[in-house]
Order: C-alpha cells, then sequence, then structure tokens
C-alpha cells in the first residue's frame, strides 16, 4: 500500500523547513531548510551550510538525500516526503532522484528565487524527477517568501 502523502501535516512540516531555512539565514547561509518525513512522522532535518562549511554541496536537500541512502533502503526512501523551503535547483534535484523518495513538497518556486538571485536554473526539479517522485508545490508560498524577504539578497 503506497504511504499516505496527502494525509501527512504538510503546513507543520513545511513551517519546519522555514525555521531551518531563517536558522541557516542567522548563521550566515542562504535561507534553505528541508525536512525529510516518513509516516508523517520527522525523521532528519537540514539547513543550508554552503558557506559556513565552504562546501558547495551542502544544500540540506542534497545532504538529506545522502544521509537517507546512507540510513534507509530504496523501498523506505519511496516512502517519504521531503519538505524544503524553496524547490530544489537542479543538482539537489538529481540527488533526490537517485535516492528515490516519493514526494519532494516545496514552498517557492525556483523561478521566484531567480528573480530574487538572478541564477536561473537550467532545469526544473519536476522535470528532473519526472516518473520518479511526485512534486507538489507551492504549499505556505507567501510565509516561504517571507523568509527569502527577510534574507538580504
Amino acid at each position: 500500500m503506497p504511504p499516505a502523502f496527502d494525509d501527512f501535516d504538510h503546513e507543520a512540516h513545511m513551517q519546519t523547513a522555514f525555521e531551518l531555512a531563517r536558522e541557516a539565514a542567522a548563521r550566515g547561509d542562504e535561507p534553505f531548510g528541508s525536512v525529510l518525513v516518513r509516516d508523517d512522522a520527522v525523521v532528519m532535518t537540514d539547513s543550508n551550510r554552503v558557506h559556513t562549511a565552504a562546501d558547495i554541496r551542502r544544500h540540506p536537500e542534497l545532504q538529506l538525500a545522502h544521509r537517507a541512502c546512507e540510513a534507509y533502503a530504496p523501498e523506505e526512501r519511496a516512502e517519504m516526503a521531503m519538505y524544503t523551503s524553496t524547490e530544489p535547483c537542479p543538482m539537489c534535484a538529481g540527488g533526490m532522484e537517485r535516492a528515490g523518495f516519493g514526494r519532494v513538497v516545496y514552498s517557492v518556486g525556483s523561478d521566484e528565487v531567480a528573480a530574487l538571485t538572478g541564477v536561473e536554473p537550467a532545469v526544473s526539479a519536476s522535470e528532473i524527477l519526472d516518473g520518479t517522485t511526485d512534486v507538489v508545490g507551492p504549499v505556505l508560498p507567501d510565509d516561504g517568501r517571507q523568509v527569502h524577504r527577510e534574507f538580504d539578497w
């Protein structure tokens, strides 16, 4: 039986992703946070650490994909949903595609982040994840936009 993703507490999980994004910004990183959920329970969290770790791979989505692949079997990852404050970039979507999560839920679209940062993504997450992972969003976009407004892009 497939997981009941639609029954998950989307708003609570997204609010946690926003809190993580704000923590990243307060620490000197860009405002991105992500939460990995299975059976509507948080199993892992991460936030952006690109600047503070001096590592371009430290996007929260990519880190969670890596950690989940170490800790869970493919069939377990297929039962997971990742909630992320912003639509994943192509690098992160590629890692998530390899991890095989069942669903990705985002708040702010990559097109909106591109307008703020001036960096256009080459391809959308939904194009990369098509056929592997269900992509849902935007969820709570006004709250997600507020996180970005608070950050000095």
